[in-house]
């Protein structure tokens, strides 16, 4: 249900996106500008998940297909609350790793983030568990490779950054995964959302760029 709720929603954000005038994409991409004390707009880091380049289609496609795949198999081992806190976090993350890493006046867009955290939360049970992980690591591997290619303008800062967040997530859910266990797991949850909020005040702790 979250899986399919997360994809609609970003088709309809995507549909909108395309009518002249109301400039969605203006209003909900992230850049490190917006995270500045006099521009603060920090809800850009989670919205700018939701949008997607309207000159290529193949953007929000290959991301929906991959949340698909991914989301129908983490969801049902994980849950639907514990999937969407993974999916939402990684994008925060991403977009964190974006303040970070990028240039601030430099604007993104897409669920990216997001999806290497499923892929690198996915990676660490499976690898836990004992499954074999080599097809998804080489895949995720060629995907961050792309990122740093020249001429294709991806925000691998986006990519590294959910990716990250996604295996300690994955790591989080495999160590507290007894039913005695959930306060710790929501605790070390909370952790990392409070570190991350903590980051994403990057200007406020080092006002020069």
């Amino acid at each position: 249900m979250v899986t399919y709720s997360i994809i609609g929603i970003t088709l309809v954000v995507y549909l909108l996106q395309l009518i002249p005038g109301l400039a969605i994409t203006d209003r909900l991409l992230y850049a490190g500008v917006y995270s500045l004390p006099f521009n603060f707009e920090p809800w850009r880091m989670i919205t700018s998940m939701f949008v997607h380049s309207t000159e290529l289609i193949f953007h929000v496609a290959l991301n929906m297909y991959t949340l698909w795949i991914f989301g129908q198999l983490l969801e049902n081992v994980l849950g639907r609350w514990r999937f969407l806190a993974l999916y939402l976090i990684s994008g925060l993350a991403g977009s964190v790793a974006v303040l970070w890493l990028s240039d601030p006046r430099t604007g993104v867009v897409g669920a990216s983030g997001a999806i290497f955290g499923l892929m690198g939360a996915f990676l660490v049970i499976q690898r836990r568990l004992g499954g074999n992980a080599t097809q998804l690591l080489i895949l995720v591997g060629i995907n961050l490779v792309i990122g740093f290619v020249p001429g294709f303008n991806i925000a691998w800062q986006a990519h590294l950054g959910g990716l990250v967040a996604g295996a300690l997530i994955g790591l989080i859910f495999v160590e507290t995964r007894k039913r005695d266990q959930r306060t710790l797991q929501v605790v070390l949850l909370a952790a990392l959302v409070a570190l991350l909020l903590i980051l994403s005040l990057r200007f406020f702790i080092f006002p020069v760029f």
